[in-house]
């Protein structure tokens, strides 16, 4: 096998990813190996980190969506079910927006919202319910 010295580009490499690693603390940019995995460390949590600010941002804009919403008598489900009956297609973002920079507009789109009749939801049994039943088959079962 022929021999490869690697030279230009060995010290191109390195360079590239101590240049990456600079401003980390003390030989996570001083030393290739130390350097090396810092820099792959940060690039893993840049990836995950690219990933949670579309949550992060979702959050944020439920948390003002809500605060919004109770201001005016509703709760984020009712405005949102509220929204969706009467056929608005304003999304979070949007809708967060308009709650900060223009509340008089918020609050005719929640009066929107709450005077809209959403289609009514299985709401899940109690336990008192579920409790009930096996004593009503028996009985029928008995006769």
């Amino acid at each position: 096998m022929p021999r490869v010295k690697r030279g230009n580009v060995r010290r191109a490499k390195r360079k590239k990813l101590l240049a990456r690693a600079k401003g980390f603390y003390q030989t996570k940019s001083k030393l290739y190996r130390s350097a090396k995995e810092s820099v792959d460390t940060a690039l893993k949590y840049a990836f995950v980190g690219r990933r949670r600010k579309k949550r992060d941002f979702r959050r944020l804009w439920v948390v003002r969506i809500n605060a919004a919403a109770r201001e005016n008598g509703l709760t984020y489900g009712q405005l949102m079910a509220g929204l969706k009956a009467v056929g608005n297609p304003i999304d979070r973002k949007s809708l967060a927006e308009l709650a900060i920079s223009s509340p008089a507009a918020f609050a005719r789109l929640a009066k929107v919202a709450g005077d809209a009749k959403p289609a009514p939801t299985k709401r899940p049994s109690t336990g008192s319910e579920k409790a009930a039943r096996p004593k009503a088959r028996a009985a029928a079962a008995r006769g």
